[in-house]
């Protein structure tokens, strides 16, 4: 039976069991559609990225023997549209069956399970064999539970994948290693030259510029840095087991504006693409470790698996039990909009200046800086979750809905009311001071809470508790600061909350 297959520029599996073998049959189709690159303004580098990784992975299956249709932006018939264009396709060539690896986004889901139902041929869905747990898996698991807590899922899939574990327990005796995973980075420390890869994608940014795709960031595509292809995406694997992992855990939270990749694997983009599996990148770096681990500590790896096996499968399963409910979810009933200078970088506090700053010029910027700084400053200061999930859809290289949404909405905002978070991630200047080297050369003063100079995290920090103490004031985890607020002279409470409003009334010119 003549089969179309769509492979989606998210699904570049190399392993997928559809390409065990030629079927004479099978045609498979990859489009570049303004669809996909125009539901957010995303970065440059991020759809450069996306669009070669496609284009290498049609010339692989070429390669290997396999019938495919490539239509890049300006293809003549193409519609732009999903469906559309597979509706062409379809009576054009005229196949008599379509077959399609389940999406990520339940956007797409959505619009494949419509056309299915409309289309006149035989449809089937297939698994993109990439996770480690199912779609629904999660829920389940937590089924009747308010709160999922991430912790006993990662535990869940230790165990049954058998990683790190002696029997029925961990390595050791002990799960996590978290608390030996925040360290500042010493002042004169240099951390390991970044492995990239310099490829001219001109040809790639010019078609995206010339079918006018708007677009942010900055890119110089004469040097391409980002790994495309599963080869480069290997030997980046390598790089980071062989010159990074020794000091990925102790530094993984660590901040600082002289460094953009510090001791990160940058495997992100390879991974939410399928280039690399999440349980070969796992199994690599473990035998790496097991095979130096006079060198490198037990908290290393522990803090790599952790967010592979642990907040990647945990964000998407997330994803899959609460969606389409979790996109609307704005427990504070935050509504102001994101300032300019998240699209710019101009602005005087040096925390977010410079994540703003490296995720525009980079299309990345590793966890604590999104959680810390600019999702930090967002949520002290009431934005809107949908001007904040927006902006970290578009603007980092690795951003899928599945795993943004959940991060942002949820860890981030905590704008699920706590399903992922048992807290709202806030801070004031002394986190910032703690874990970065920011604060020694920003307009504003760390240690002070009101004046002309004061940090605006400070204020916001205690405004944020303040205003949102019906919310919080019962929540355990976060008791404490109402005690101390509580305690404070109350000329002291108003100053502060004085000072917050000025900012908020002058949030773009911070």
């Amino acid at each position: 039976m003549k089969t179309l297959r769509l492979i989606l520029g998210d699904q570049l599996n190399h392993n997928h069991s559809w390409f065990s073998e030629v079927n004479d049959d099978v045609t498979y189709v990859i489009m570049e559609m303004r669809q996909e690159t125009d539901y957010v303004a995303h970065h440059i580098q991020k759809i450069v990225a996306f669009f070669a990784a496609m284009e290498t992975f049609v010339t692989y299956l070429k390669a290997n023997g396999h019938e495919v249709i490539y239509w890049k932006l300006e293809e003549p018939d193409n519609h732009q549209d999903l469906c559309e264009n597979l509706n062409f396709l379809i009576k054009k060539h005229g196949f008599e069956r379509f077959e399609y690896q389940l999406p990520d986004e339940y956007r797409v889901d959505e619009q494949l399970k419509a056309f299915c139902d409309a289309v006149s041929i035989p449809c089937e869905s297939f698994d993109s064999e990439h996770f480690m747990s199912t779609r629904y898996e999660l829920g389940e698991f937590f089924e009747g539970k308010k709160t999922y807590l991430m912790e006993s899922f990662y535990r869940n899939i230790r165990r049954r994948y058998n990683i790190m574990m002696d029997g029925d327990k961990p390595l050791t005796g002990k799960w996590n290693y978290d608390a030996e995973n925040r360290k500042k980075l010493p002042k004169n420390h240099v951390p390991v030259t970044p492995l990239i890869f310099e490829k001219d994608v001109t040809e790639i940014h010019q078609r995206i510029t010339k079918n006018g795709v708007k677009t942010i960031g900055n890119i110089d595509p004469k040097r391409f840095i980002w790994a495309t292809t599963r080869k480069e995406g290997l030997a980046l694997l390598k790089f980071f087991n062989e010159n990074c992992l020794p000091y990925f855990g102790t530094y993984q939270d660590a901040m600082t504006p002289h460094y953009w990749a510090l001791y990160h694997s940058r495997l992100s983009f390879l991974i939410n693409s399928k280039l690399l599996s999440p349980l070969e990148v796992v199994e690599a770096s473990i035998a790496h470790w097991e095979a130096n681990s006079t060198e490198i500590s037990i908290a290393q790896i522990e803090g790599f698996v952790r967010q592979i096996i642990g907040w990647r499968e945990y964000m998407r399963g997330v994803y899959w039990a609460k969606m389409p409910q979790y996109a609307t979810l704005n427990y504070f009933e935050h509504n102001r909009k994101l300032p300019d200078y998240f699209w710019t970088g101009e602005t005087r506090m040096n925390c977010v200046k410079h994540a703003v700053t490296q995720s525009l010029d980079y299309a990345y910027a590793h966890h604590i800086q999104r959680l810390m700084v600019t999702g930090n400053f967002a949520l002290l200061a009431g934005i809107h979750p949908d001007e904040v999930d927006t902006w970290y859809l578009g603007i980092y290289i690795d951003a899928l809905d599945w795993v943004e949404i959940t991060n942002t909405r949820g860890m981030s905002q905590f704008a699920d009311g706590g399903i992922v978070g048992t807290k709202p991630y806030v801070s004031s200047a002394n986190y910032m001071d703690k874990m970065s080297h920011y604060c020694g050369s920003c307009f504003y003063n760390k240690k002070e809470k009101t004046g002309e100079k004061a940090c605006p995290f400070n204020s916001l920090y205690w405004h944020f508790y303040d205003r949102h103490a019906d919310k919080l004031e019962k929540n355990p985890r976060i008791g404490m600061m109402y005690r101390l607020w509580n305690k404070m002279d109350g000329e002291k409470r108003a100053a502060i909350l004085e000072q917050a409003e000025k900012h908020l009334e002058n949030i773009e010119n911070l």
